[in-house]
């Protein structure tokens, strides 16, 4: 069975069982729940390395509330709650966009996709988000993006220099295949190659708004082939998973595990490799 498979029948399993479940103790009002104006949930984040809890601050920062946040870190409970919330924001298209989609349709609970990876997009994002709601939010918005804005030009400032010019090969499942390339155009680090583990066509297109004429994209290859592909293209540094660490490793060749953050975060493991 594919990755792409199993978030299907998650997906269903969500739609055909749990959501029954939180429609009945609604009409029974045992959810132990009051709705606000501001009540979101992340959609399709997994956690890793701490991605939702940091989507989290940001965004209740703003002033939104995130009622749940699923699966990474979220309750059953949690994810009951989610067909009253105001908006569905999420992070992992590719898996759950299926239970955003019904949702939309059976709750009228409207969704986007965001992306917080690097200063660019974090700004991007939480400005989209902020016009979904009023003044208030969007005034919000601006004041966290400032609050941010000089410790972000200082990394980059700090860093920049170091690598700048920097060329990267990715190959990643889920969403990181495209959504981490800002981060590294923040840094001033050019992408040579992307690929995805389990996309469909619809990836494909998004990935297009992220990457410049003539990034080689790849689809689904083997590990001999990404490993050609690397030698061919002569990254200065590789972002795969774990199955493809240790290889490039032997190769001597700075590499990144996409997956984990190897638990460090990005900017500082991107500079280890370049000790």
């Amino acid at each position: 069975m594919s990755q792409s498979l199993g978030h299907h029948i998650a997906n269903d399993a969500i739609r055909d069982w749990i959501f029954p479940a939180a429609d009945k103790a609604a009409k029974e009002n045992t959810l132990n729940y009051e709705p606000g104006p501001y009540d979101v949930a992340i959609i399709g984040d997994y956690n890793i390395g701490g991605d939702a809890w940091s989507s989290r601050i940001l965004l209740e920062e703003i002033g939104l509330r995130v009622v749940a946040q699923w699966s990474g870190d979220g309750t059953l409970n949690e994810m009951m709650l989610t067909p009253k919330v105001k908006m569905n924001l999420i992070h992992c298209y590719r898996s759950m966009n299926y239970i955003s989609r019904h949702m939309e349709e059976a709750y009228g609970i409207p969704w986007m996709e965001y992306n917080f990876f690097g200063p660019t997009k974090i700004a991007e994002s939480l400005r989209a988000i902020a016009a979904k709601f009023d003044e208030k939010i969007q005034e919000n918005a601006e004041k966290v993006i400032a609050k941010y804005q000089p410790a972000t030009d200082a990394i980059l400032e700090k860093y920049g220099p170091r690598l700048k010019g920097k060329t990267v090969a990715l190959m990643v499942g889920g969403l990181r295949p495209r959504h981490v390339v800002p981060a590294f155009k923040d840094l001033g680090m050019e992408l040579v190659s992307t690929g995805y583990e389990f996309a469909h066509n619809d990836d494909y297109k998004r990935t297009t708004n992220y990457i410049e004429n003539g990034t080689i994209v790849y689809d689904d290859v083997t590990g001999y082939e990404f490993e050609q592909f690397v030698k061919g293209l002569k990254p200065d540094i590789v972002g795969a998973g774990i199955k493809e660490k240790y290889v490039f490793q032997k190769m001597g060749l700075p590499f990144r595990q996409m997956h984990s953050w190897d638990y460090s975060e990005l900017i500082y493991g991107i500079l280890s490799a370049f000790k």
